[in-house]
């Protein structure tokens, strides 16, 4: 670690190496020559906010503490410089590619662009909701065949008193294994296609409004489902998706930038 911190010193006071020694020669490990512009860039690397005159001093000092290590280490010189050299040098690529990503990205992705991209796949941001009510009678895969018998007659039960014209809410209430919703009288809310199961979105998306399903099954058992309210189209804001979107450009930009370079991932 300690060899680790002095690259790092090194690399942010006085540059990296000179590509034209192979990595042999280390650069010294302490300055002093304008050592009021290294400490400035120093508190801006590490996005330090001065707060007083105290606090600039005691930053100051503990700067100058780790000069005077780093120059009482040189002058020693029982440290590996070869190591130090390789360390410089992995250190000058991960911040020369670092930093010119960072530039590229910022300019190439702006919020203008992101908003460009949300305009042009406004289709992939709407999204169908059904206001869906069910009655569900839970099956688990380790349920024995009399067992599960047993919950089929419960939903088939279910589905001959809605059949009578008892009220969905009513029915859900009183045969329902869901404690959540059945409370509610069956109401699941607004759901988007997918969030129960693929099949019970098929289901959901064949009804009418007010209309409910025969006795079907899924992984989590048997359901009754009635479609509340037709299903309406809601599209995602902007703030909801820019993020994403944004990763997508980024990620995007920063591939074909690699390929223009010649870099293969």
């Amino acid at each position: 670690m300690k060899i680790r911190y002095l690259a790092i010193v090194i690399t942010l006071l006085y540059g990296c190496n000179d590509d034209n020694n192979n990595g042999k020669e280390v650069k010294s490990l302490s300055g002093g020559n304008n050592l009021s512009s290294d400490f400035s860039d120093y508190l801006t690397f590490k996005h330090i906010t001065v707060r007083d005159d105290a606090h600039r001093k005691a930053l100051l000092a503990q700067f100058q503490e780790k000069e005077q290590l780093a120059k009482a280490i040189e002058q020693e010189g029982q440290y590996d410089k070869t190591m130090v050299s390789v360390e410089l040098n992995e250190f000058r690529k991960e911040m020369l590619i670092s930093r010119y990503f960072q530039t590229f990205l910022d300019r190439e992705v702006t919020d203008a662009s992101v908003q460009n991209y949300y305009i042009s796949h406004a289709n992939d941001y709407e999204q169908k909701r059904y206001h869906v009510a069910h009655i569900l009678v839970r099956t688990t895969r380790e349920m024995n065949e009399v067992d599960r018998q047993v919950k089929l007659t419960s939903i088939n039960a279910a589905n001959t008193l809605l059949k009578s014209g008892k009220p969905f809410s009513e029915v859900a209430k009183l045969h329902s294994e869901d404690q959540v919703s059945s409370k509610k009288g069956g109401d699941l809310g607004w759901l988007k296609p997918g969030a129960v199961a693929p099949s019970f979105s098929k289901v959901v998306a064949s009804l009418e409004p007010g209309h409910f399903s025969k006795p079907f099954e899924t992984v989590f058992g048997y359901h009754i489902v009635q479609l509340v309210e037709a299903a309406t189209v809601v599209k995602q804001p902007l703030e909801a998706v820019q993020g994403n979107i944004k990763h997508q450009l980024r990620t995007q930009a920063k591939q074909t930038e690699l390929d223009r370079l010649g870099v293969k991932k």
